[in-house]
């Protein structure tokens, strides 16, 4: 039989075991909140990729960072991977691989039967990696409408394809697509011109600001073309004072944002050392959540 003693030990060994797993579990919810969702375009970490891809993940896994976007695809590997391969390497180093950047073969109407065979086959590979998004990263920008008329047609085509997957096709800008083309902006015709349940447009905000306008508006006029974004500056983010990233962060998180990717593709110091300097920026920033 139990007597009182025994009775008041054994309750306060239950009552201490459950404050200190009320501990742990506040711990690890603090812990859990701490760590940001930033992701890192490893596009900015190119030449350590080539060299050690393995060293390298785990070094972006040490800084913070919580997922990646792809920006190396050749003969069904990525960065010399199997898809699987990768997708495992990261989920060990507790990231997720949730976009890449393909390129795919050089496009005309003439071999688009051949174009499309190989962004199934991508599209296959990729689902196999895990990602939510592919992303062309790049075009030759077009010198008249029509030709506008055709990368935007190739792109709905290549969105036909995603569309009955999970994941999303879309296009990233530079500066040049604020060019102008006979009666309108490439960037705007490309907008206008592309089924918004086909293509989303991955936003690189720095390249908005260069090319002479601001982000913010081009999110507020089509608030659901913008589900990921690069987070980029001239050099490391937040270095040149050129960025106002506290009204960008906002809109985007009010129009739904599924992603953002920090992208250094010019550095003051290390590669490295310049990405661990802009994870740190935004970690800081009370507007990322």
């Amino acid at each position: 039989m139990t007597n009182r003693r025994d009775f008041l030990k054994t309750s306060s060994f239950i009552v201490a075991g459950s404050l200190l797993g009320s501990s742990l579990l506040k711990a690890t919810e603090l812990s859990a909140k701490a760590k940001k969702g930033i992701g890192l375009q490893l596009y900015s970490l190119r030449e350590a990729m080539k060299a050690d891809a393995l060293g390298t993940l785990k070094t972006v896994s040490n800084i913070g960072f919580t997922t990646l976007e792809a920006a190396n695809y050749a003969e069904g590997k990525i960065y010399g991977m199997a898809p699987s391969e990768f997708k495992k390497v990261v989920k060990d180093l507790g990231m997720k691989l949730t976009s890449a950047h393909i390129g795919g073969p050089n496009y005309s109407k003439d071999k688009h039967a051949e174009s499309m065979d190989w962004w199934k086959k991508a599209l296959e590979d990729h689902l196999e990696a895990g990602v939510r998004f592919l992303v062309k990263p790049s075009m030759p920008m077009p010198k008249k409408m029509d030709e506008l008329k055709m990368w935007c047609d190739f792109y709905n085509a290549i969105g036909e394809i995603t569309a009955s997957s999970k994941v999303r096709f879309g296009y990233h800008n530079h500066d040049r697509e604020f060019a102008k083309i006979e009666d309108g902006i490439i960037y705007d015709l490309m907008l206008k011109n592309t089924d918004p349940k086909k293509v989303f447009f991955e936003m690189d905000v720095y390249w908005v600001m260069k090319g002479g306008y601001k982000a913010v508006d081009y999110m507020n006029m089509y608030p659901d073309r913008f589900p990921v974004l690069h987070i980029k500056d001239e050099k490391e983010i937040g270095e040149s004072g050129l960025m106002d990233f506290k009204p960008i962060y906002e809109t985007a998180y009010k129009n739904g944002l599924k992603d953002s990717y920090v992208e250094v593709e010019r550095y003051n110091f290390d590669p490295v050392v310049s990405v661990q300097k802009s994870y740190d920026f935004l970690k800081a920033a009370p507007y990322v959540k």
